[in-house]
């Protein structure tokens, strides 16, 4: 205090401490992946980087009225000869401001950098300023060199306001930071230090300029191919196709995302794009080389257990130098293996579905086990009329009502009639049929010969489920016109016919994988959380509470589906290469957006929809599960009541009204936007929920960190796990079923192993499949789980911060409860025979592949 007005006295203002905390642009550096942030704590010494503060209580009458800015101060040498870092990678830095009389309270400072370099600025702090105490601005923003910039950047302190109470001083700099990240005005082609939030077309995976093979339909915008918006890159188009946007070189993943969406240091989405366009350049002619006498075709199951046992012999050949070269040290040392006399390569994990027991995939009890507990569990629905119909236009596809029939299945009822099962909720269904049968004349066209496919099940007295049928269909060989051409399977232990209900199983498996990859992981996670991201940065301002709560749920979602763009979904990309849609797979993916239903994305309508849970008010819930050991779902809606909770807990701070939603413009926009620009090609559907209550508002933001963390995670880190395996979810198969009479079916008697093997996913696409999978499954370092924040002052608000840490508690407890039900013998759908416990849903996780763990966000 006698400093403050000792400076005052002297004419000089007084001096406030402070500190920044950032971290240099190096960090994301390949080539040096673990090395030291900053080179030279003195590049950013002098005058390189100012900070001024902007008053939140005092306007400048000669500018508008906007908040008085003070003095330039500037980032100074620390008071220790090594100032050490706050955690890996980053550094604090002192400041000292001079503040006049009169200048007011800070609330927001504007940050300039006239270094060459840019630097990620994670925070300001003002120590003790007079009259208001330690104020703290959280930024996580990376900043450019001043010429970037047509404006000033501006970071706000961590109040937070609704736009009609933010002090007048502060409204102009709140709206114009809201009109630069909308960047309605920008068209040229965006730079990495753009910072635009805009939307475009699925244009740019198609490349027709390099061959008419690779030109692609574009998606959304029509009611043909209709599909949720991507962000804005503003490249030109092709010259062989106007509507269609140009591609990067195969090898550049810097595509553009605004730079505040690669957050990077130490994030495993960077890498991921560096080691996709490694397996993707690099691994492929090093496994053409490498494999033998049958190319492309494991010869048995020893062969596929290689991959996790002793790893592939790498040959002396050019090609590995290449390698070499082109994989981070990262991954070379976790695919590089010594061995006697020579090294081999390619040595995976062991995937946790055969780590206890190699053959336990082959069971019919595990086959149905994954569909309540698996990767992708969200598919399985009750039978609601039997035998199953279709919903396929008759006009255009024929009959292709289900032809199971009682007599199928009977036998496998315990002594029950087909009409006792149905109406007992016993028959359940995984049905393919109607997504996959306007498509299967052309995917068959290709490489891949697949079925549609309807697997019934019956659920038994303990809870587990068996299959009792499986129906293979194809188009009628005159014309899809004419229906389908089926074939129902089922259950058999011995001879031939158990080896073709294996078979069966397989082509279900098959369908299973790119429904999972393409619609349950890509289109209803990833792709349809992008325009709310894009959304809520051009419409709520960092200041807005509503901002606060949703955007740790929209880290690096960006920035993961452009690199997935770039190398993964891309015509000729991998999925297309080693899923069986191939070609198609996209343009599938955009068919089954027309029935996408935001609606029913909130676990419990999506349980309701598929007869998986009915109303029961008496249940905490309000559900009750018709399957009760349904690990999924009992563990998923534990996690929904705690997210529901507190987005009631959180918005009701700001909310006391349901006129101040009404009201609150930026909120409104920000809905309104989402619906009819974001999801455009669906805005006219009656089912988009009102935004002018607070439990509509509630509703709206606990679906959309739903989607964002939990469903993502569910449907995302049993990935490897279960897949890793490629033989229990194959993701293509290569011939049909064999007929009587062929070399094919004598095989099936005599090694019925090596013609499973035969028919599925083939080396060279498993491996590059397993490669990317073990990748998706595997958590960062620096994962932030649910109920955390990367910033323990995200707000100052009180009342928040003490709903998150009850929040956070109450997600323990369930991680709690989560691991005493693993424990219970008798729910045999959590682990069974395989014993791998379902944890997808436990909250959080420990680095790697761990089957675990709830990322707050779409982070890979």
């Amino acid at each position: 205090m006698i400093g403050h007005i000792i400076g005052n006295v002297l004419g000089q203002g007084t001096k406030v401490n402070g500190h920044v905390v950032l971290m240099e642009r190096n960090v994301l550096d390949f080539n040096d992946f673990g090395a030291t942030v900053i080179n030279s704590i003195q590049d950013f010494l002098g005058q390189q980087v100012s900070l001024q503060l902007v008053s939140a209580t005092a306007g400048d009458s000669n500018n508008g009225n906007r908040g008085l800015v003070g003095e330039p101060a500037y980032l100074e040498p620390p008071l220790i000869p090594i100032l050490p870092t706050v955690i890996a990678g980053e550094i604090k830095f002192g400041v000292t401001f001079h503040v006049k009389e009169g200048e007011g309270i800070p609330g927001a400072v504007i940050v300039k950098n006239n270094h060459l370099a840019e630097f990620f600025l994670k925070s300001i702090t003002v120590e003790d300023f007079p009259g208001k105490g330690r104020i703290h601005f959280d930024c996580n923003s990376w900043v450019y060199n001043v010429t970037k910039y047509t404006y000033d950047r501006v970071f706000f302190a961590n109040d937070t306001y609704l736009p009609e109470d933010t002090p007048e001083s502060l409204r102009p700099y709140r709206e114009e930071e809201l009109q630069h990240l909308r960047g309605d005005d920008v068209s040229r082609q965006l730079e990495e230090w753009d910072r635009v939030y805009n939307y475009a077309y699925y244009n740019d995976l198609g490349n027709p300029d390099l061959m008419s093979s690779l030109r692609r339909p574009v998606l959304g915008g029509s009611d043909k191919y209709p599909y949720p918006r991507r962000g804005k890159t503003a490249r030109p188009p092709t010259k062989t196709d106007p509507e269609s946007e140009s591609r990067l070189f195969s090898l550049d993943m810097n595509i553009y995302v605004p730079r505040d969406e690669r957050f990077g240091h130490l994030k495993m989405s960077d890498f991921l794009g560096y080691t996709i366009k490694a397996v993707a350049k690099s691994l492929v002619p090093v496994l053409q080389a490498v494999f033998d006498k049958t190319p492309n075709t494991f010869d048995s199951y020893e062969d596929v257990l290689k991959l996790y046992e002793g790893g592939l012999p790498l040959p002396d050949i050019p090609q590995v130098q290449a390698l070499m070269q082109a994989l981070p040290l990262e991954m070379l040392k976790s695919i590089l293996i010594p061995t006697t006399g020579q090294r081999s390569f390619l040595k995976f994990p062991m995937p946790l579905i055969i780590h206890d027991d190699k053959w336990i995939w082959k069971t019919d009890e595990e086959f149905v086990r994954e569909m309540l507990a698996g990767v992708n569990p969200v598919v399985i629905e009750k039978l609601k009329e039997f035998p199953p119909t279709s919903n396929l236009d008759p006009t255009l596809f024929g009959e292709q009502n289900s032809t199971i029939t009682a007599e199928h299945i009977e036998r496998n009822l315990e002594g029950l009639t087909a009409e006792q099962a149905l109406d007992g909720s016993r028959l359940f269904i995984i049905n393919y049929h109607d997504a996959l049968m306007p498509y299967l004349s052309r995917i068959n066209s290709t490489s891949s010969k697949i079925y549609a496919t309807r697997t019934l099940l019956f659920l038994r007295d303990d809870d587990s489920l068996k299959p009792i049928a499986i129906e293979l269909s194809l188009p009628h060989p005159e014309g899809e016109q004419h229906g389908a051409v089926s074939t129902v399977y089922t259950p058999a232990d011995s001879g031939v016919e158990a080896a073709i209900w294996q078979l069966a199983k397989g082509f279900v498996a098959v369908n299973d994988y790119g429904v999972h990859q393409l619609i349950s992981h890509w289109l209803r996670t990833h792709a349809v959380m992008e325009p709310f991201v894009i959304s809520t940065s051009r419409h709520l301002s960092t200041l807005h509470p509503i901002n606060k709560l949703l955007v740790p749920h929209y880290r690096d979602t960006m920035n993961i589906n452009a690199l997935a763009r770039q190398a993964l979904i891309n015509a000729g990309g991998i999925i297309e290469f080693s899923v069986f849609p191939s070609k198609y797979a996209m343009e599938l993916s955009s068919v089954i957006y027309k029935s996408w239903n935001f609606a029913e994305q909130s676990l419990p309508a999506d349980l309701l929809k598929r007869g998986m849970a009915v109303e029961d008010p008496s249940s905490p819930s309000k559900l009750q599960l018709v399957i009760k050991d349904y690990p999924y779902a009992v563990d998923g809606l534990a996690i929904w009541s705690e997210i529901e909770s507190w987005v009631t807990e959180y918005c009701s701070i700001y909310y006391p009204d349901d006129s101040i939603i009404r009201d609150d413009a930026e909120l409104q926009s920000w809905w309104k936007e989402a619906v009819e620009v974001g999801h455009g090609d669906l805005k006219n559907k009656p089912w988009w929920p009102k935004l002018n209550s607070l439990p509509e508002l509630v509703h709206i933001c606990s679906t959309i960190i739903w989607i964002a963390s939990a469903m993502h995670a569910a449907v995302n880190f049993g990935q490897y796990p279960y897949g890793g395996y490629l033989p229990n979810r194959p993701s293509l198969s290569r011939q049909f079923m064999p007929e009587v009479g062929t070399a094919d079916y004598e095989l099936l008697k005599t090694n019925p192993d090596k013609l499973f093997l035969k028919t599925i996913t083939g080396q060279l696409q498993a491996i590059l499949e397993i490669s990317v999978i073990e990748i998706l499954s595997t958590h960062a370092s620096d994962e932030l789980y649910l109920g955390q924040r990367a910033s323990e002052e995200w707000t100052n608000n009180a009342r928040a911060l003490n709903a998150l840490k009850r929040f956070g508690s109450k997600l323990k407890d369930v991680e709690k409860k989560i691991a005493e039900l693993n424990k219970n013998k008798s729910l045999k759908n959590r682990g069974g025979s395989v014993k791998l416990d379902y944890e997808l849903l436990s909250p959080y996780s420990g680095q790697g592949l761990t089957a675990k763990g709830i990322p707050n966000s779409i982070s890979i």
